[in-house]
């Protein structure tokens, strides 16, 4: 597959471009974490990034510099903690936190969510937890 470029990057104005997986993560990583026939979006000015759906180059989110992925990870794990241990499914999950912050289901999606919105995720998952133990 070609690279295409997608758009500019909003963090630095650089062209991002459609890489394979292996090019970012190198090829034994990609093998390792089964990404070899993966595609990501990437900066090539500022490694600013998104992955995309498994098998497709339809990103999972918008693109996100270190410090947003970082935090988009956390905030997957505290989320998916959360409707795991409630026996939700992943789409009730989304539908309460859909709920939680005032937003359409359509733009409930951590992989958008900006800095803010995953700590309100956090800190509704961490609150609800804390109501119900007490």
């Amino acid at each position: 597959m070609p690279l295409k470029v997608l758009k500019i990057c909003r963090y630095c104005g650089g062209v991002i471009r459609l890489v394979p997986a292996a090019a970012i993560y190198g090829t034994a990583a990609a093998k390792r974490l089964e990404l070899e026939q993966e595609w990501i979006y990437q900066c090539q000015n500022c490694n600013a990034r998104v992955g995309c759906h498994k098998g497709t180059t339809r990103p999972l989110g918008d693109v996100a510099n270190e410090s947003l992925r970082l935090k988009r990870i956390e905030t997957h794990r505290v989320f998916d903690s959360f409707w795991r241990s409630r026996r939700m499914t992943r789409s009730q999950g989304y539908r309460w936190l859909s709920a939680q912050m005032g937003l359409s289901k359509r733009r409930t999606h951590i992989g958008g969510f900006e800095m803010d919105q995953c700590q309100q995720v956090i800190d509704l998952c961490t609150n609800f937890n804390e109501e119900e133990a007490a």
